[in-house]
């Protein structure tokens, strides 16, 4: 028999957001992470909904049957609310909820936050994206090093609240003593990629340690989103571990009874090398250091012709995707974003018409990003907005 040795759970605002749409809800042996969206404060409405969901608890029966349930009466609730609220309107939210038993854990989920499990060393992902590029990377038109760049990562193709009715994917792992599991939102994932997560779970020391320093990490890196992350790992029964202590509810973002908890992104170290010492230069020290000019303004002209070059082709072609929203867009430039949040595309036109409302058959069209002339990418907009694809 299993049980929890050591947890954590905190939600950080990030560095860019004003506002935190992230909410969690913890009560051992039940583990919720649910990430918001929507205009004002939609998205953290959803997100709190989610989570109160589980407040209760689950219901009798197998524990997969029940966090299904839990997150199928939320979806119903949030979509009505955006209904009938016109300051909801549009709101959605994911939910990734983990459930301890005996021998088993359950994760139930829906949209791209993401839960994990690092057992002897292995990372593995539990769960898979419900997003637009989690979709071309299932169908192999993007490597996973691709979509951790790519301009629409954001864009989800499921979640709570945008239909009445909500598929949910829910699978059940065989655990063991030591497994350590991490349920996060993707301001986490979108900021530290899985080979800078898994060194930094693996690092020892206690749970919160770990937490805060994956939290300061993804805030190092830009901290473009709201990051929350929840880390519990199993012991068994007959361990020499300390038992985690009494059972206590805890919800934050917004949700019942808490604020998000506030992480402070710790500095890294700078290392400052000595300067070797002196001497006196020989000749053939000169020489190469009259030759080293040469060299830079070679790199200096390539760099130039390539980044002129690759400026230009952005000004000559176009392509077709999804904002934020999912709203098809016509965009111009390359589907691509280079390092320090620079984007090679600006939005030429947005459709009135979401993706979700494309012929499932179709859809493939305005996911795939291929490159095509002005003419060519405004004439397919047309259509779908006149209703001519089929």
């Amino acid at each position: 028999m299993l049980r929890i040795a050591e947890h954590f759970h905190a939600s950080d605002l990030g560095r860019q957001r004003q506002g935190n749409e992230d909410s969690l809800f913890v009560r051992v042996p039940l583990f919720v992470v649910a990430d918001g969206m929507g205009g004002a404060q939609a998205g953290e409405v959803a997100s709190e909904m989610a989570a109160q969901a589980f407040d209760g608890g689950l219901p009798d029966g197998a524990p997969a049957e029940g966090l299904v349930h839990l997150i199928e009466d939320a979806n119903r609730r949030i979509h009505e609310r955006s209904r009938s609220d016109a300051k909801s309107a549009g709101m959605g939210t994911t939910v990734t909820a983990a459930y301890v038993g005996e021998s088993e854990v359950t994760i139930a989920h829906v949209g791209d936050s993401r839960a994990y499990l690092l057992r002897d060393g292995e990372l593995t992902r539990l769960t898979r994206d419900h997003s637009l590029v989690g979709e071309l990377v299932a169908r192999g038109k993007l490597t996973e090093e691709q979509a951790e760049t790519h301009p629409q990562r954001s864009v989800i193709t499921r979640a709570l609240g945008p239909e009445p009715d909500v598929e949910v994917d829910v699978q059940s792992y065989q655990a063991r003593g030591g497994d350590l599991f991490m349920v996060c939102s993707d301001g986490l994932t979108s900021m530290v990629p899985e080979a800078r997560v898994k060194p930094l779970l693996e690092s020892g020391g206690s749970l919160d340690r770990i937490g805060r320093d994956l939290i300061a990490a993804a805030n190092d890196a830009g901290g473009r989103d709201n990051i929350t992350v929840i880390l519990f790992r199993l012991e068994d029964l007959d361990g020499d571990a300390p038992a985690e202590a009494a059972e206590q509810a805890t919800t934050e973002g917004g949700v019942v009874g808490g604020t998000a908890t506030a992480v402070e992104a710790r500095p890294r170290a700078r290392l400052v090398e000595e300067p070797p010492p002196r001497t006196a230069p020989l000749p053939k020290a000169r020489k190469r250091r009259r030759r080293v000019p040469g060299a830079l303004i070679a790199v200096v002209l390539a760099l130039t012709v390539v980044l002129t070059g690759l400026w230009l082709a952005t000004r000559a072609v176009y392509f077709v995707g999804a904002d934020d929203r999912g709203t098809v867009t016509l965009y111009r430039g390359l589907p691509y974003e280079l390092p320090f949040g620079i984007e090679l595309y600006e939005t030429s036109y947005t459709s009135s018409v979401r993706l979700a409302q494309v012929p499932e058959q179709r859809r493939g069209t305005f996911t795939d990003h291929q490159l095509r002339s002005k003419d060519d990418a405004e004439n397919l907009v047309i259509e779908l907005e006149r209703g001519r694809l089929q």
